[in-house]
């Protein structure tokens, strides 16, 4: 795994514009740090100071940071499909393959870079949401219970990512061109939104709609996070409650880590029957 990984990172750093953009994917979530402290003015009418707002006290500063911050993750989505349209027009793949690396191998070696990118990530996103929690504590509410009570959203962040670049890894594969990629991922989305807003307001219901997309790509990831308006729009207007269901169930990681695994397992196949 290890060697594997070095080949991968040894290929990226190699490469200028790969770099730049993962640098860039690793000091976006950062730019939450700079929001806390932000107060507008609106011409010496009133100030707006989110840190007011509750949106960076536990546990709503779980569900905020990982549902932001996870936008930022179409910068390294850049990277993952140039991972493989550059194999392809550098030939670095037949050349990796003449080397002795199996295809199997260079699936692997691209899955396990994106699994450590991931990883390196969530601790990042981790420590900023936990830096900033503690900061917006009271000093009587200082616990355990308190500081890591809804961190669980911290496991969706990981899957999300996790399942967002494996199907681009997928889509890589598939189509080689890293511009093409990206648009055909672009395509998906819309195509998947247009379906279920039929679903929902023209051949079924809401409720149709949410049962059977949760199976789907990206409404699948999606779910992993639900968007926070809802919530703390609840927290700051007791009296007028709208309903969301925003925790995170069993069943939703369950169908992600199976696309997940189907992504990885379609990206090997495809390699495996194409000629090189």
């Amino acid at each position: 795994m290890l060697r594997l990984l070095q080949i991968e990172f040894q290929k990226l750093w190699l490469n200028r514009t790969s770099r730049i953009l993962i640098y860039i994917s690793f000091v976006f979530p950062l730019s939450i740090l700079i929001l806390s402290a932000i107060k507008i003015n609106f011409f010496g009418l009133f100030t707006i100071d989110l840190s007011e707002t509750q949106i960076f006290e536990f546990p709503y500063i779980w569900h905020i940071t990982t549902f932001f911050i996870a936008f930022f993750k179409l910068f390294f989505a850049i990277v993952v499909v140039s991972m493989i349209g550059n194999e392809y027009s550098n030939r670095t793949l037949k050349q990796n393959l003449i080397d002795g690396l199996s295809k199997k191998e260079v699936i692997l070696s691209k899955f396990y870079f994106i699994l450590a990118y991931t990883a390196l990530v969530t601790v990042l996103v981790f420590v900023i949401t936990l830096i900033l929690g503690i900061s917006h504590l009271p000093a009587n509410d200082f616990g355990l219970n308190t500081i890591f009570d809804g961190s669980e959203f911290i496991i969706g962040y990981f899957v999300k990512l996790l399942a967002f670049f494996s199907l681009c890894l997928l889509i890589g594969v598939l189509i080689k061109r890293s511009a093409f990629a990206l648009g055909f991922l672009f395509i998906l989305y819309i195509v998947e939104m247009i379906l279920y807003a039929l679903t929902e307001n023209v051949w079924f219901d809401k409720e149709t709609a949410r049962e059977v997309f949760q199976f789907f790509p990206y409404t699948s990831m999606w779910n992993l996070i639900e968007q926070p308006v809802y919530r703390m729009a609840n927290v700051n207007n007791p009296g007028r409650v709208l309903e969301t269901d925003y925790a995170l169930h069993w069943y939703e990681l369950v169908i992600s880590f199976t696309w997940i695994a189907t992504y990885i397992y379609l990206s090997f196949k495809l390699l495996k029957k194409r000629d090189l």
